[in-house]
């Protein structure tokens, strides 16, 4: 996005929002992510650097706005500034899910309408799929990207799907058949909406389209009281969080890719599929106090490897909340990221060697230290950086920090 017109439009949105949070048809949020970032040991250098998002989020509602029942808005500016350390730490995976290409821009931007007797949620605009597809509660703590996202959906099409840092236009149907049962299907521009030299474009000859949908199982206790709450569902349903989930998502695109190893074969592939599951439960919860518990998550991914490098991803992890009876909003987890190249890439890299697969152990611990600040270090221990088995074992050290407020 042109830096004057990001600006313009990012001091009029705060203009706005201030104004509808004053009247009450609006809640909006202002929250800054910063994190200093060093390799400590191998990789490709010993090197630091920051990297920091900083989110203007409002979520407006407009059946008390105009009327409109059951209808929101919701629009996240986001400003990314700092460094890259994955050029030094040499990694394919991301050690950082802030670190993005720095601009101004617009995140997500959507209306949805939920059709509360149907238990049916539409969303249109721009729209960030892993906000509700392919997402783990407990893999949410983990500053490793491939925690949030697999890196064999993350690292396809074209710039990625529609994902941060750059999201496409497009829609999103929810339903929701029965308590705890989910079936959530998108249809999104296969390019994102900011391109190269940060020019916008959408739906343009040859981007195709990317389909993603999903099937989960959700047990939220403290959902069934009161009266329709189980019933609720979308992006504003407002809903406590899981104790388990179960969910199993597929994605295609309709675009055509060059293939990574064509050999005898094409040059070219029309279409490109995957497929995941994730589960994430609570397995112990203390019977004094519950908001201390242990949970174990895990995903699982197949990506296409004859156009995209990575065909196969694994991840698991354990978070233990409140890990000391004095911090019981406090988080500690341990997980592991295993990303294994496809066939085709590897062949595309020979003579070059390459390892079978880059692997990132993460072990992480998240303070609330007030209402408005947040802290967590954080270390992770890559092995093969970016799959070359020259590159050193990497140990990265991370001190993030998050700031939030309520305008």
């Amino acid at each position: 996005m042109p830096p004057r017109l990001a600006i313009a439009l990012g001091a009029l949105l705060a203009l706005a929002a201030t104004v509808a949070s004053a009247d009450g048809w609006a809640r909006t949020s202002v929250t800054y992510d910063g994190a200093a970032i060093g390799n400590l040991h191998g990789g490709v250098a010993r090197s630091s650097t920051y990297v920091g998002n900083l989110h203007l989020r409002s979520l407006l509602d407009l059946e008390r706005a105009t009327g409109w029942t059951g209808t929101h808005a919701y629009v996240d500016a986001l400003w990314i500034h700092g460094g890259q350390p994955d050029a030094f730490v040499g990694d394919a995976m991301g050690v950082n899910n802030l670190i993005a290409p720095p601009n101004l821009q617009l995140e997500e931007a959507w209306i949805e309408h939920n059709l509360a007797r149907a238990n049916v949620s539409v969303l249109a605009g721009l729209y960030d799929v892993n906000s509700e597809f392919d997402r783990t509660q407990s893999g949410g703590l983990f500053l490793n990207s491939a925690f949030g996202i697999g890196p064999e959906f993350a690292q396809t099409g074209v710039d990625g799907p529609s994902i941060f840092p750059r999201t496409a236009l497009g829609a999103r149907v929810a339903y929701k058949p029965a308590e705890g049962v989910v079936l959530r299907a998108a249809a999104l521009d296969g390019v994102p909406l900011i391109r190269d030299g940060d020019r916008l474009r959408a739906f343009q000859r040859g981007d195709g389209r990317l389909y993603v949908a999903e099937f989960a199982l959700l047990d939220r206790p403290g959902a069934r009281p009161p009266g329709d709450a189980r019933l609720r569902i979308g992006r504003n349903a407002m809903l406590p969080m899981y104790a388990g989930k179960f969910a199993v998502g597929a994605w295609h695109y309709t675009a055509t890719f060059d293939r990574l190893a064509p050999g005898s074969s094409a040059a070219r592939q029309h279409g490109a599929t995957g497929y995941y599951a994730v589960a994430d439960g609570t397995v112990v919860r203390d019977p004094h106090d519950s908001r201390r518990s242990l949970s174990l998550f895990a995903q699982i991914g197949a990506g296409d490897p004859a156009v995209a490098r990575f065909g196969r991803y694994l991840g698991a992890g354990a978070v233990l909340a409140g890990p000391f009876a004095q911090r019981p909003q406090d988080e500690l987890g341990l997980a592991i990221a295993i990303a294994r190249n496809g066939g085709p890439y590897r062949q595309q890299q020979a003579p070059q060697p390459t390892t079978a697969t880059e692997r990132s152990i993460e072990l992480s611990y998240l303070t609330q230290a007030t209402d408005w600040l947040a802290v967590q270090p954080d270390l992770q221990y890559v092995t093969h950086p970016n799959t070359a088995p020259t590159a050193r074992n990497a140990l990265v050290f991370t001190l993030r920090f998050e700031l939030s407020t309520d305008l």
